[in-house]
């Protein structure tokens, strides 16, 4: 009789799942699909193997054996990361609310046997409550953890798209840390762009978070993606002492311009960030060459090709760099090396360089993952969608990568940040 065996059935979305196949015919093809609803579209995979000599199929060991199939390495989870929405401009892999879990059924049929099953995926798991902040000028959403008396804190920045990331900061409640997920642009009370966005609004979110939460140990860190990352390491450079620890996805080492997330009627080279009502130096300004047509005219749109040619001027990124070195606690640095955003990657060897010549070192972690591009946030979702429309230039971009790299990339990064946590935060 044909088995199909899920283990665990139902669990976190980080959490990696054992899928099998048993009583088939030897040396018979099996096919096996899965189906995913995410925010409304439906999103597919498919893989065909062979039965082995016991007539079973063990995902995390066999390669799929046809070319029809969505992805081509031996992966438990591959039906996972290689699912493809049946809307081609659909990007979004979560359900809009937190606590609605991703359901997949997964199909298999062998000769005239058939069976399914589904796996269940949590981001926010048992007990994590959500909370809507709009007060002392501070937007966003906190999570807490069931046992939310004295745990460790973090703050989570979203990148250029806007918003509150808050998927990420459930996980993180999900994990026993207390999350505030915040809004900086795109948001009730703030602009609908990054341009002109105050570094005192975060000092001020991050002294809220620590009078809400009360933190184990006082610890507070930021975790950041993207734009975001840039903006988590240098809130830790100019606040020093508020910030115990950094968490940077895909981030840079350079202070930038507003660039796809600028208010259209000053544009891109305009600055993102200020301090005391004082714009920040950023890599385009006085830049004998940076330009922006390698960008402009490649399609899908590559940002990257555009800030290569802002890193030629090596007094332009001695102005723009951001002064790590400041930074107290201890950071972690995630990148791949195909980011078409930014060149992550180079950034992070500048980061961890200067991170080296802090008069007390402290714990400097950084995982690179080759091929991987720019999207490397969450583990176990599709990492098949590189390209997408910018919700505010409306171009559409690439985040460069392959996808079974990103799909790496993203489970063995948030691994990483799980552990850097326990080490740093107890």
């Amino acid at each position: 009789m044909l088995n199909l065996v899920v283990t665990p059935v139902d669990a976190g979305i980080d959490v990696p799942r054992q899928i099998s196949v048993r009583g088939a015919v030897p040396g018979e093809k099996v096919a096996i699909s899965a189906s995913t609803v995410r925010q409304g579209v439906r999103w597919t995979s498919y893989a065909e193997f062979v039965a082995d000599d016991r007539g079973c199929v063990e995902l995390a060991k066999q390669v799929p054996d046809s070319e029809d199939s969505t992805y081509d390495v031996a992966d438990a989870m591959g039906l996972i990361w290689s699912q493809l929405p049946q809307v081609d401009t659909a990007r979004e892999v979560f359900n809009q609310s937190v606590f609605d879990p991703l359901v997949t059924t997964i199909g298999v049929r062998s000769g005239v046997n058939d069976v399914s099953t589904t796996l269940i995926q949590r981001v926010a798991t048992a007990g994590v409550t959500r909370i809507e902040v709009e007060e002392d000028g501070v937007y966003g959403v906190l999570f807490l953890p069931e046992r939310a008396a004295s745990c460790p804190a973090i703050m989570v920045l979203g990148g250029s798209e806007g918003g509150v990331q808050e998927h990420q900061a459930a996980l993180y409640a999900s994990h026993g840390y207390a999350a505030l997920a915040l809004g900086y642009f795109r948001v009730p009370g703030r602009s609908d762009y990054i341009s002109h966005t105050d570094l005192e609004y975060f000092q001020q979110a991050l002294a809220w978070l620590r009078m809400r939460v009360q933190p184990l140990n006082d610890f507070v860190a930021i975790s950041g993606f993207s734009r975001g990352a840039e903006l988590a390491l240098l809130l830790a450079a100019t606040y020093p002492q508020a910030v115990s620890a950094v968490i940077a996805f895909a981030p840079s080492a350079f202070v930038h311009s507003s660039q796809s997330a600028a208010d259209p009627d000053e544009g891109r080279e305009a600055p993102a960030w200020f301090v005391q009502g004082e714009p920040l130096c950023h890599l385009w300004q006085n830049n004998r060459h940076a330009s922006w047509e390698a960008f402009d005219s490649s399609v899908p749109h590559r940002h990257e090709l555009a800030i290569q040619t802002a890193l030629q001027d090596i007094a332009a990124m001695d102005a723009a760099r951001i002064p790590v070195e400041h930074i107290q606690g201890p950071v972690l640095l995630l990148s791949g090396t195909d980011d078409g955003v930014w060149p992550a990657s180079r950034f992070c060897q500048m980061v961890v360089d200067r991170l080296a010549a802090r008069a007390e070192p402290a714990l400097v972690q950084w995982i690179n993952t080759p091929h991987a591009g720019h999207a490397i946030r969450f583990p176990y979702v599709p990492t098949s969608q590189s390209t997408y429309l910018h919700p505010i230039s409306r171009l559409l971009c690439t985040t460069g990568g392959q996808p079974y790299a990103d799909a790496w990339a993203g489970r063995e990064s948030w691994s990483a940040v799980l552990a850097f946590l326990r080490t740093v935060s107890r």
